[in-house]
């Protein structure tokens, strides 16, 4: 059992009879009354996000973990396969457990979170940024840099990016995963 001050983002906990992974937390200590932690809970299970709120020393059940690095192979429907990189098994992932599936490209490597107990993959950790090329874009038009004016873009997996006015096609771009915003352009 850990308690309140062992909270850190990642960390696998259950509560309310499912299995939630921190995605936020926040230790607050008011001036008046006791500390809390506010955390933002994402249930591995359904992929539902939830605020709660704990109070300081409240005691918290822990779910032992393990990464591994598995690369993506393909999709199948809503389901996408995955091969560890260390002994070549294979395992099969719905949607829902992917946090942005639609800037996952064929041969990415991504680290899978897996509860040790029983062996069940919990969630898909993506790396922080992902390189990929712009396949559909309007032209910008001469004269409208002077503003941080965008334009929407497909990328090379289908999904779609706001970038700046002079992204063209064939351009290759970094996306932050997490948020699924451009973040630069990269040099070929």
């Amino acid at each position: 059992m850990a308690n309140t001050s062992d909270i850190k983002k990642g960390l696998c906990i259950v509560y309310n009879n499912d299995t939630f992974k921190i995605v936020e937390f926040q230790h607050v200590k008011p001036g008046k009354g006791p500390a809390f932690v506010r955390t933002k809970l994402k249930s591995l299970t359904t992929g539902k996000v939830i605020d709660n709120t704990f109070s300081s020393g409240h005691k918290i059940e822990e779910v032992r973990v393990e990464t591994r690095k598995y690369q993506y192979l393909y999709p199948e429907g809503d389901t996408y396969h995955f091969m560890n990189t260390d002994d070549y098994n294979q395992i099969s992932l719905q949607r829902e457990t992917l946090d942005s599936p639609d800037l996952l490209k064929e041969g990415e490597i991504v680290t899978i979170i897996i509860r040790t107990s029983d062996e069940l993959p919990l969630s898909v950790d993506m790396p922080a940024h992902v390189v990929l090329e712009i396949t559909k874009t309007e032209p910008g038009i001469k004269g409208n840099t002077a503003t941080n004016a965008t334009k929407p873009a497909t990328v090379e997996t289908g999904a779609r990016v706001n970038v700046p006015l002079f992204i063209n096609e064939g351009d290759k771009i970094k996306i932050e995963t997490e948020k699924g915003t451009y973040m630069e352009r990269v040099k070929v």
